[in-house]
């Protein structure tokens, strides 16, 4: 089974940034602990602050892949495109975030994704990439 994590902007400081909501742990870290767990997925990662690398790596795996776990950070409640990249590719989609956004500012309240996703995982800390993992696995 081969998987995608997508992460969005910001999350390339994990570990850094507001280690009150985020943590201590970069992703970098967690991902080599991600790919021990589950040695059985082939577990590929990619992350970038730019909407459009984003689309089209989605356009890139979105048909070929088995799933992609994506947090897409302040993307979530803005882009349109990014809900229409994940609409128009067959590979399932489980979006995820690290924090309980509805517990949040209003606008972190609304997804643009969530619609074409098929799930949607939150407030579990990186947790919540482990338990997107698992669910494509049952």
């Amino acid at each position: 089974m081969k998987i995608l994590i997508l992460n969005g902007p910001n999350l390339n400081l994990l570990g850094k940034r507001e280690p009150t909501i985020y943590g201590n742990t970069c992703f970098e870290t967690y991902f080599e602990q991600l790919k021990v767990t589950f040695s059985t997925c082939e577990l590929v990662y990619f992350q970038s602050n730019i909407e459009g690398v984003l689309i089209d790596k989605l356009h890139e795996v979105g048909f070929s892949y088995d799933g992609i776990i994506f947090n897409a950070g302040g993307y979530t409640h803005t882009s349109i495109a990014l809900g229409d990249a994940i609409a128009a590719i067959s590979t399932p989609v489980i979006e995820v975030h690290i924090s309980n956004t509805h517990a949040r500012e209003d606008f972190r309240k609304t997804s643009k994704l969530a619609a074409s996703c098929k799930g949607v995982i939150l407030g579990f800390g990186l947790k919540s990439y482990e338990l997107a993992l698992s669910s494509f696995l049952d």
